[in-house]
């Protein structure tokens, strides 16, 4: 089994390379602790299972998801995070990444998201899963308001957050300015926020900023 690990963090990366090995002797760990640098690696030489840091230095939060998708395609993508995992796991899922951890649970069952990851099948940590299926079964009440929003929506949400300009937005997920400009606006319309500066307030209330 051939893993990529991308993790800004040396001990982290040591960590999970470690935790593989033991389990799978001959697997091969190569590592990166850049979105940049990953991506170079995944193109020299294609992993079986990309392991992904949700914050990274070059790019974090569902950009730094979503530029990987692009590059991993059919690769399965683990997020392992220290964000909470209510706030990030059932958006990062419906975007197509195949599993979402907190970091404080690798320890203990990294090996086991992996091997899911390996036959093909999702993971989340098991109270995840029973909040996922209650999503499913409408049994959830008090929805919050970026759970109304779309995946481009919720995206140019993440980046008002955290101070990205228009045009940076637009370059980054590759839109006009203008269609930018309509995506925040829905986003004012669907969540009743007024300005950038409130609705970055509730992103960091609710756990939504990027946090290592």
């Amino acid at each position: 089994m051939k893993i990529l690990a991308i993790d800004d963090h040396p001990l982290m990366r040591i960590g999970v390379r470690q935790l593989i090995e033991r389990e799978w002797p001959k697997a091969q760990v190569m590592e990166a602790d850049t979105l940049e640098e990953a991506c170079r690696a995944f193109a020299a030489d294609k992993p079986d299972v990309v392991i992904l840091d949700l914050v990274l230095p070059d790019v974090s939060g569902t950009e730094g998801v979503a530029r990987m998708l692009r590059v991993a395609k059919d690769v399965p993508i683990l997020v392992l995070s220290f964000n909470a995992e209510s706030a990030y796991a059932a958006r990062l899922l419906k975007m197509g990444v195949s599993g979402y951890m907190p970091k404080d649970r690798a320890a203990n069952e990294l090996v086991t998201a992996l091997q899911r990851l390996k036959e093909g099948r999702r993971y989340v940590t098991a109270a995840m899963a029973d909040h996922l299926v209650d999503l499913l079964g409408g049994k959830t009440s008090n929805t919050l308001p970026h759970e109304l929003l779309s995946t481009q929506e919720y995206r140019v949400m993440m980046l008002i957050a955290a101070g990205t300009t228009p045009a940076h937005m637009a370059e980054l997920m590759n839109l006009s300015v203008k269609t930018i400009g309509t995506y925040r606006a829905r986003i004012f319309e669907k969540t009743g926020f007024k300005s950038n500066v409130e609705l970055a307030k509730y992103c960091l209330q609710q756990g939504l900023t990027d946090t290592h």
